[in-house]
């Protein structure tokens, strides 16, 4: 059996006479599932090298190491396929997505996507890694994906999500221009009754929200470039709240002008436009966490894809 690196925490004076369980979520905050599982393990908590349980008490100076076994997506084909790597250290992959690729396996979608290329780097690598995003982006954005390469890692930064302190944020290109400059929709979001693979704004729906800043204005206002950060992420979120606003993303077939049931109508510059992307127009730009294991705070930028950069040109001559 082989591990990954062992996470090591040296009992203080305070943590003196406690349950190991007590001082490894309150150092580490290893949650209950991952413990539960390391008990399992022959070597997942061993206290000076020794296995011990959970409830058993340690001493102060006393060495606490776990033990995380190591996996693999064996459900996963490994595929050759040119990645940009932004970041990746034994803990955490950090990897700029190119349009037009699901980032994990679906029904149909057994190839081809972000994970059979990372799949097939880390084996590349010799390196035993189960592929664990964070979080997702759809198919056809563009942008930073992080993923997660232990199970202690995939937990610290999934709680980390959920409590709102992994910072993402978007570049968006749009027709017209929200009537502020800045501001927040904070609108729920839900699946359309009539099409399950559709979201909408309902009253019923899940608290979704968006937060934009207005970057560049084009054409008097027959388009803009929007800076967006999410509070929520929901499926479709970006471009559910931006039809909702009455700006639809430039190239969105799902939400945009192509979309029968839109009530608005497209500007006369929209021919040019959807020439120039074939895909909706947004982007992650920018993602930011603290690393769970050396506690840094790390930010992230990826440049704008050649797509949206021609995108842009375009909406600079209108």
């Amino acid at each position: 059996m082989t591990y990954y690196e062992p996470l090591v925490v040296e009992v203080t004076e305070e943590d003196g006479g406690k349950m190991v369980r007590t001082v490894l979520e309150r150092r580490l905050g290893v949650s209950r599932k991952l413990l539960s599982r390391l008990k399992l393990t022959e070597q997942g908590i061993t206290v000076n090298g020794e296995r011990v349980y959970t409830n058993d008490r340690v001493g102060a100076g006393d060495r606490i190491e776990l033990r995380m076994e190591q996996e693999e997506s064996d459900d996963i084909l490994p595929e050759p396929m040119e990645l940009d790597i932004v970041y990746e250290d034994a803990d955490v992959l950090v990897v700029n997505k190119p349009p037009g690729i699901i980032v994990h396996p679906t029904h149909g979608h057994y190839t081809g996507t972000l994970a059979n290329g990372v799949v097939h780097h880390w084996k590349q690598l010799g390196e035993r890694v189960r592929f664990r995003p964070i979080h997702r982006l759809d198919e056809e954005t563009s942008g930073l994906v992080a993923i997660a390469k232990t199970p202690y890692v995939h937990q610290q930064l999934s709680e980390q999500l959920q409590a709102g302190e992994v910072d993402k944020r978007y570049r968006a290109y749009m027709y017209g221009c929200p009537a502020d400059g800045a501001g927040t929709v904070n609108e729920p979001i839900d699946r359309d009754a009539d099409n399950p693979h559709l979201r909408v704004v309902t009253p019923e729906g899940y608290p979704s929200v968006t937060h934009y800043e207005v970057e560049a204005v084009y054409g008097d206002k027959a388009a803009a470039k929007v800076n967006i950060k999410l509070e929520t992420g929901r499926t479709h979120q970006i471009r559910v709240h931006m039809k909702h606003l009455g700006c639809p993303l430039i190239g969105d077939k799902l939400y945009g002008y192509a979309d029968e049931g839109y009530e608005g109508s497209a500007p006369a510059a929209s021919a040019s436009l959807e020439a120039a992307v074939s895909r909706q127009a947004l982007h992650a730009a920018i993602l930011s966490f603290t690393h769970p294991i050396t506690r840094e705070r790390m930010m992230f930028e990826a440049v704008l894809p050649d797509d949206l950069s021609r995108l842009e040109t375009a909406l600079r001559q209108l």
